[in-house]
């Protein structure tokens, strides 16, 4: 099943999840030409550039914009109110004509003359596939009901009156667009950072995440941490409610790309939204490369071994759904395992072991994300040496269909395990139950 899994650790603001999925997608100067083509008449331009962050390349999505800044006025004790309502009506005018002068000053030639293009008045009049209008129209809908939950006035997709409106505008008909061109059949995304402190909103300054992000997050999984500032912001907070299927931890993924779209600030942790572009089918390996060497009594006993990672730390003032998440991040991250263990601590307070098993080289990584999302102040890790089994997988008949099964070798031991996934399907689906499935003793 082909699935985008978006990685939302530093959560997504501003043009992070475009890039990302920008950065991911195959069809790069098609984009850019449909996206150009349909903001023209807004004087919006749209173009990609790479850039770095914490050693790591990605793409940034830049856009430029027409100048709406009013003109300075000389009347320095007009009402505030007043003033608000003459710099808007100012903006929308200063808007048509510049558009109006680019439409009267448009190039000719001896064979052909451009035709002016007007503003659109609605979606239908955007030059972008009914899907993707339809997909726009329903997250402004989403922005739309989140407003006015607040008592605050519904969104609008073409009433672009500032260059904020029209950055929205181009962020979600990019992304829209963007989906579309990738057709994944499935779309799931992390649980959601949303960073932690106070951000301007207008005139006022609130808490993060700021109220119309709050009322979007409703049902959506997200977290804060110890990062000072507003980490998603309404925008993609509405094109993730949208468009994401399931938010969990990344699903086992047989990964083709990875986009990286790089967040403008910087903090202790590199900024960026990535995202992964793959099928959840599970690959299964040719026979010949996965078959068991021949049993031989006079060989050398195959042995592996390699050295792997504990970390691990006590905590007695974390919450079952704290705790739960932390381990959820920790696997997403790529651990080995992850297990806690009930303990007691001081004065007898039962208290929990946290503990993270990782390769040596993500060793600072995973103490980092311990100290992020756990409440421990000090974390311990020791290096241990490990013994393990060879283990490949092949495929074996049986009257259902085929069943992958698991085949672990070493140590002067052979050892075979059915995929339990793949049992659970048959029995699911045929109605018998998993003493009566049995494999042919041969190779698929």
């Amino acid at each position: 099943m082909k699935t985008l899994f978006l990685e939302c650790n530093m959560g997504a603001t501003d043009t992070m999840l475009l890039s990302a999925l920008y950065d991911a997608c195959e069809h790069k100067a098609s984009f850019l030409e449909i996206i150009n083509e349909t903001l023209a008449p807004f004087s919006i331009t749209v173009s990609a550039i790479s850039t770095g962050k914490c050693g790591i390349l990605g793409t940034k999505i830049v856009f430029e914009f027409p100048d709406l800044t009013p003109p300075a006025t000389p009347e320095k004790d007009a009402p505030a109110s007043a003033k608000n309502e003459a710099e808007e009506h100012l903006n929308y005018l200063l808007a048509h004509a510049m558009q109006q002068h680019r439409q009267e000053s448009a190039s000719t030639d001896a064979t052909a003359q451009k035709a002016p293009t007007p503003l659109p008045q609605t979606l239908a009049d955007l030059s972008l596939p009914s899907p993707v209008k339809e997909d726009i129209s329903a997250i402004y809908e989403i922005l739309s009901e989140a407003a006015t939950s607040l008592g605050q006035g519904a969104r609008s997709p073409l009433s672009c009156k500032n260059e904020q409106d029209m950055k929205s505008l181009a962020i979600i008909a990019g992304c829209a667009l963007l989906i579309y061109m990738m057709v994944p059949e499935q779309i799931i995304c992390s649980p959601l950072h949303i960073g932690s402190g106070f951000v301007k909103n207008g005139d006022m300054v609130v808490s993060v995440p700021a109220p119309i992000t709050a009322a979007l997050l409703k049902n959506i999984p997200c977290y804060t941490s110890n990062i000072t500032g507003s980490l998603l912001d309404d925008t993609n907070a509405a094109i993730l409610k949208y468009f994401v299927t399931q938010f969990s931890i990344m699903p086992a993924l047989t990964i083709h790309s990875i986009g990286y779209g790089i967040g403008m600030q910087d903090f202790a942790i590199a900024n960026y939204t990535r995202v992964f572009w793959g099928d959840t089918e599970l690959y299964t390996p040719p026979v010949a490369c996965v078959a068991a060497p021949e049993s031989n009594s006079n060989s050398e006993t195959f042995s592996n071994t390699d050295t792997i990672v504990s970390i691990a730390c006590n905590v007695d003032d974390m919450t079952g759904e704290a705790l739960s998440l932390a381990t959820e991040i920790l696997l997403a991250a790529g651990a080995l395992d992850v297990y806690t263990t009930s303990i007691q601590m001081k004065k007898n307070r039962p208290g929990v072991l946290l503990t993270c098993l990782c390769e040596e080289a993500d060793r600072e990584k995973f103490i980092g994300l311990f100290f992020l999302h756990t409440s421990t102040q000090e974390v311990r890790y020791q290096t241990f040496t490990r013994a393990k089994l060879e283990s490949t997988v092949v495929s074996r008949h049986s009257a259902y269909g085929n069943i992958r099964v698991k085949k672990s070798t070493g140590y002067g031991v052979e050892k075979e395990k059915p995929d339990f996934e793949d049992l659970k399907s048959i029995v699911l689906k045929n109605g018998v139950t998993i003493a009566d499935i049995s494999f042919d003793e041969f190779d698929a």
